[in-house]
């Protein structure tokens, strides 16, 4: 088949599903060409060794990478967020019927829900389908994260949404949970294909212990819980610090850590240190290549979301990065997130938004010992091969896109 990828996001991005998929596609004969825009994502600065033009194209291991214009920004000013992915949206839209081949069929990924339009156009242009795959739920997402209040834009929003529902050949839900959601908003279940996320597996390399890094970070004779990526009002990490507060009396060699970044990195890290949490640590932000060695260096790796209808049927991208490190996993969330830790027998679970019972998790792993930790993560590990992977989801796509293709004729 002939397959057109489009995301805003894409290499060197940390994004498991741009280049990575291209590659799993074409290792299994497909001809693939990926719609991206110039690489300026989580820090929206654009990356050394390029710059923002009309178009760029290039050739990465074989498969085809078109590049088109957009605003580089990702800060808290939703202005500037609008712009960015507006941008994307526009020049994607305008440029596509001529810069990308005809396709059998179109995968398109969201958030944010705007890429759909490009795939909209080359769907009039050429008659190409097109699968919309929801990483995040919009506009759920944008009113859970504080992103958007207003209700007229809101209702602008969901009403797109619908609209690409409507034009989309297959929709594909990230999480179970998104069923029910999607048949509330008209989407029949015959439409919806339950296909999860995997991590970015050729970044992300599980790591070994190694007592001169855990020197180095400040991680050694610690017993430490690791958070892990982006820090911002939807992780609600002020729990994180008031159950490191009631831990540091019950638990002295807890270490709680953080690293990476993100619009609330700054003011928690203030909040620690004005409120002289020693049992806790910032680490700076480090490529993406080695989170997997610092992941090695932790005893648990911590998942938290707020208590939000929403994240009770989304599974945040950490989880399977954190299956596939092979590390206990630490799941203060409600909903699919928190299943899919009991059903890989990974982790233990609590609920979200409560220090108490946070510190209470992490006393539990804390006690578990070496043997049942290693346990875990061995679980953990397995479980994802065997149903998260990337060679397990390119199965699924590629059986979902020749569907799709075929009734396309």
């Amino acid at each position: 088949m002939r397959i057109l990828l489009i995301s805003q996001w894409c290499d060197p991005e940390p994004f498991p599903k741009g280049l990575a998929f291209a590659r799993s596609l074409r290792a299994r004969g497909h001809e693939v060409q990926v719609l991206t825009g110039f690489p300026n994502y989580p820090g929206g600065k654009v990356y050394p060794g390029y710059r923002v033009r009309l178009y760029s194209r290039e050739v990465v291991e074989g498969v085809s990478v078109v590049r088109v214009a957009l605003f580089p920004s990702h800060d808290e000013s939703a202005l500037r967020r609008v712009a960015n992915y507006a941008s994307f949206a526009l020049s994607a839209a305008l440029l596509a019927p001529w810069l990308t081949r005809k396709a059998d069929v179109a995968y398109v990924y969201a958030p944010p829900a705007t890429v759909a339009l490009p795939a909209m156009v080359v769907r009039i242009a050429r008659g190409t389908p097109f699968v919309y795959d929801i990483g995040d739920m919009w506009p759920d997402t944008l009113a859970a994260t504080g992103m958007v209040r207003s209700k007229a834009i809101m209702f602008l929003v969901g009403a797109w949404c619908r609209l690409v529902y409507r034009a989309a050949a297959r929709v594909v839900a990230t999480s179970p949970g998104f069923v029910p959601l999607l048949a509330s908003r008209g989407v029949p279940a015959s439409k919806v294909s339950v296909i999860a996320n995997w991590c970015d597996e050729f970044q992300i390399r599980p790591g070994t212990r190694d007592t001169d890094l855990a020197r180095t970070l400040g991680m050694e004779g610690r017993f430490n819980v690791l958070f892990a990526g982006n820090m911002g009002k939807a992780q609600a990490l002020d729990t994180v610090l008031d159950a490191a507060a009631l831990a540091a009396a019950r638990m002295p060699a807890v270490q709680f850590v953080f690293i990476g970044g993100g619009v609330d990195a700054e003011r928690l890290e203030r909040t620690a240190r004005e409120r002289r949490l020693e049992n806790v640590r910032f680490l700076p932000r480090c490529p993406y290549s080695e989170i997997g060695q610092v992941q090695a260096q932790a005893d648990v790796l911590l998942v938290h979301l707020r208590d939000e209808p929403l994240f009770r049927i989304t599974t945040p991208s950490k989880i399977q990065a954190y299956l596939f490190a092979g590390k206990p996993i630490l799941a203060a969330v409600y909903g699919d997130a928190a299943d899919l830790v009991i059903k890989a027998g990974a982790g233990v679970v609590c609920p979200p938004e409560s220090p108490a019972a946070l510190c209470d998790a992490v006393e539990r792993l804390y006690k578990a010992g070496p043997e049942e930790l290693s346990a875990m993560g061995e679980r953990g590990h397995a479980y994802y091969a065997r149903e998260l992977s990337l060679e397990a989801g390119t199965a699924r796509f590629e059986e979902l896109f020749r569907s799709v293709a075929a009734d396309a004729g």
